[in-house]
């Protein structure tokens, strides 16, 4: 164009990131737009990985070379050229590092005003000298605890907790906190060796010597002599002795797998500091007062109450503040607070406190916080790109939610959103719709221009939802009756206050209320740590629970520690407790698709039965890209290897040996009907089904991965790159194809988030054929139309934090969608209606 600067529109040409095909679509500036279409369509690759990562690649390029070190670079897109694209700023749904360090004070940079109105304006003790905003940080040696290191709690173990069973000897195995496996074997041998005796049951062992066995900080080294078995030579070694109680806080210190923290946990008690009462600051910063309360006592309270203190102040009624730069600077700081707190409150979040931990917040609360924080940015004229923003949010969240969105387009900005809530995309100036289908069938922009348009696009999935009717959710059919109930009693966790519920077995359960009501902490807590307890199984084991989490990461110690002190009433009928969540099922590319649900092994099997594996010796064990022997060693399996670049983002090329195959030649010279094992690893779902379709243990996972609706998924694709709710189906497909037994009670937190109305179909017919089958569902859920389509709905509230935790109505969808006082109620009502 002449003048590219006048140009009211983003041009995209030639955009071709993962699966996008090349594609030309223009989007207007200043206008609410959303990206549209069936996960895996194509539509966050056009969204994030083109148009938000070219923006932010040129402002990279803008910045001096030296600083571009310290910047985190996403490297080029896979894009011929974007034209009128301003800056971008991306608010996406991805956690971070979970740490109990960074709370929602630090996310949304209150926590530093309130340091320094506490340091400038705060009062300190007679003769106290004013200390730097620091001193009030939890996160700084000036400032934490010195007790818990500001943690604000602390942990410490019991020969109880470590010993379960003193009638066993620690040969057998009484000491449970070691570690199994050849470690604890080396363990109880150097025991023995020096001189205790490995044979006698714990508890006829003389006190000295089980104190020191489980406590002794000391770690003498012995030389071992083990005891010789039949066909085995083993040579005397050097031995190094570890306390029990060393090696658990070390593990949970040091370790870096969550399945053994989360088994070192199991040792563990936790309690509040005894020096800072769990409030994680020296107690010379607890002795600074601001309006008469420490800032630990700010720190805890509700914004919504925080923002009542600080209001005073705000108009300058500072009582215990003499006139001067004191006054003047606590009357701005405090406008400030307030000013900025009165945005996360319009999000709905009033609830939370500044000291929650992001740990403890869902994806959605944490984006939220990250757009109040943009709002008061006062940026002009940048594209926000933000990722389901409504995810998480409960209908009437959302409105909130919108009316915020349109402020920042108002302000001058762009705002384009990633969306599968039809009730934003009806608010929307613009529409994107990507597809037709997922994968290798998507890819296309169907349709670009006002909303109303898309009505003609006959190719489009999303027309259907968005004009002519609702998903298929089960909404009609007579509800089911429960087969048996759940009492439970005296529940207190979070905002749940000596709560008692009685839940349904049997059926399809619903549980409702606004964000912060308590739902999460009931299912995903109490009844999950209510069950673990009931069906006694060891977490690391996974033996008669499963959380589906990937690469071992099974550990349900914390949840089983929610549940106590609870009554719980009618669990005798369930024998197993599945829960299914949208976490990745692995952290490196290495874990994906086909090693996660198994398929791989039935692969590999096949590959080692063939006539050519047989003549060279090769074992199931040659076709593993994770070890050596048959993978490329150039790149460890990978595939790929990493090119680092001084100024320029780190980037990755194809393998110089194995071009991305991940295995040697001798392997891929190995075929299965013409195939390769790489071959089958860049295989879609769908192909692959009918390539093993008479391999019975390799077609039952792809006839389920299919019936979930991700025949898209190549099977080599790496967890990385899947989406929340690719994962999630991944997870519930694991847990399909296996023989089922006896009652399972299964427990999803919002399984509808990130899920096209299609996919919300087809996940719906999964989660009531297993109620068929007669187990028990238990969904948190938000969308409307998976709660009208209940048996039974659980309904929290009627508010958020303190103002929720209560049970507010109970029944079928019809007699919740008439209860006085719920704020579901009014919504769920209009679903039933259409």
């Amino acid at each position: 164009m002449s003048n590219p600067a006048s140009d009211p529109y983003v041009r995209v040409r030639g955009a071709r990131e993962h699966n996008l095909r090349r594609i030309d679509v223009d989007i207007p500036r200043d206008v609410l737009a959303v990206f549209t279409g069936v996960s895996g369509s194509g539509k966050s690759s056009l969204a994030f990985g083109t148009i938000y990562a070219e923006a932010q690649r040129r402002y990279v390029e803008s910045v001096a070379p030296y600083a571009r070190r310290l910047i985190h670079q996403v490297g080029a897109p896979a894009v011929d050229d974007i034209l009128g694209l301003p800056p971008a700023v991306a608010l996406e749904q991805r956690r971070g590092s979970a740490t109990s360090r960074s709370y929602v004070g630090t996310v949304t940079t209150l926590s530093n005003t309130l340091r320094m109105l506490f340091s400038r304006a705060g009062t300190y003790p007679p003769g106290a000298e004013p200390v730097d905003s620091d001193a009030f940080s939890p996160n700084t040696a000036a400032g934490a605890c010195p007790v818990c290191h500001g943690l604000g709690r602390v942990h410490r173990t019991t020969e109880e907790l470590m010993v379960p069973d003193p009638s066993l000897s620690i040969r057998e195995g009484a000491i449970a906190a070691w570690p199994g496996a050849w470690h604890g074997k080396n363990l109880r041998d150097v025991t023995g060796t020096l001189g205790h005796d490995i044979d006698r049951p714990w508890r006829e062992l003389p006190q000295q010597d089980r104190d020191w066995i489980l406590f002794t900080d000391e770690q003498p080294v012995v030389t071992v002599h083990p005891v010789r078995e039949a066909g085995r030579i083993q040579a005397p070694y050097q031995g190094t002795f570890q306390s029990a109680r060393r090696y658990v806080t070390h593990t949970f210190a040091d370790s870096k797998s969550q399945a053994l923290r989360a088994r070192a946990e199991r040792f563990l008690e936790s309690s509040p500091c005894p020096a800072c009462g769990g409030s994680r600051l020296r107690p010379e910063s607890l002795a600074v007062t601001f309006s008469g309360r420490t800032i630990a006592q700010l720190n805890a309270m509700p914004l919504t109450a925080l923002a009542e203190v600080l209001r005073p102040a705000a108009r300058g009624e500072v009582a215990d503040l003499p006139e001067g730069p004191e006054r003047q600077i606590a009357t701005t700081l405090s406008a400030d607070l307030a000013a900025r707190i009165e945005v996360i409150t319009e999000l709905g979040l009033g609830y939370l406190s500044l000291d929650r931990t992001t740990p403890t917040l869902s994806p959605g609360e944490l984006q939220r916080l990250r757009l109040a924080t943009q709002l008061r940015s006062g940026l002009f004229g940048v594209v926000y790109v933000l990722d389901e923003p409504s995810a998480g949010l409960h209908p009437a969240d959302t409105e909130a939610l919108l009316t915020v969105l349109m402020r920042l387009r108002e302000a001058g900005n762009s705002v384009y959103v990633v969306e599968h809530d039809m009730d934003v995309v009806r608010r929307a100036d613009w529409i994107v719709d990507v597809g037709p289908h997922a994968g290798e069938l998507g890819g296309r922009v169907l349709h670009s221009g006002p909303v109303a348009e898309l009505a003609s696009v006959a190719e489009s999935v999303t027309r259907r939802f968005l004009f002519d009717g609702e998903p298929d959710t089960g909404v009609g059919r007579p509800p089911r009756e429960p087969s048996a109930w759940l009492h439970l009693r005296g529940i207190t966790r979070h905002n749940l206050r000596d709560l008692d519920v009685d839940l349904p077995l049997g059926v399809f359960t619903a549980v409702t209320g606004v964000s912060g009501s308590g739902k999460s902490t009931l299912i995903g807590q109490v009844l999950a740590g209510v069950l673990t307890e009931h069906l006694g199984a060891d977490p690391a084991d996974r033996s008669g629970t499963d959380t589906d989490e990937g690469e071992g990461d099974g550990a349900l110690s914390h949840d089983a520690r929610a549940g106590a002190g609870v009554e719980a009433k009618g669990m005798d009928v369930v024998d197993r407790l599945v829960q299914v969540d949208q976490k990745p099922i692995g952290r490196t590319p290495r874990s994906n698709l086909a090693t996660y649900t198994g398929l791989f092994d039935a692969v590999r099997k096949v590959f080692a039965a063939t006539d050519d594996a047989r003549q060279r010796g090769y074992r199931a064990g040659r076709f593993s890209f994770n070890v050596a022997g048959g993978r490329c060693e150039t790149c460890q399996g990978e595939g790929f290897v990493a090119v680092e670049l001084l100024f320029l983002p780190g980037t990755y090329t194809p393998c110089p040996t194995c071009h991305g195959a991940r295995y040697n030649e001798e392997t891929l010279r190995v075929r299965y009907r013409g195939r390769s094992v790489a071959d089958v690893l860049g295989m879609t779902v769908d192909t692959a089904a009918e390539f093993f379709a008479d391999v019975t243990a390799a077609a039952r996972s792809l006839r389920t991965l299919k019936e979930v609706g991700l025949g898209y998924l190549r099977l080599g694709q790496p967890a990385t790159e899947l989406s929340g709710g690719e994962a999630q189906r991944i997870k519930l497909a694991s847990e399909l194809q296996r023989n089922r037994r006896g009652h399972t009670v299964y427990l999803l937190d919002e399984p509808t988030t990130g899920l096209h109305p299609a996919d919300v179909e087809l996940l719906m017919r999964q989660l009531h054929g297993l109620v068929d089958a007669g187990h028990s569902v238990f969904v948190v859920e938000h969308e409307m139309g998976v709660v009208a389509g209940a048996d039974w709905v659980l309904d929290l509230g009627p508010g958020g934090g303190g103002a929720g935790g209560r049970v507010v109505a109970a029944g079928r969808p019809s007699e919740v969608a008439s209860a006085p006082g719920s704020r579901t109620a009014e919504y769920l009502a209009r679903r039933l209606a259409r």
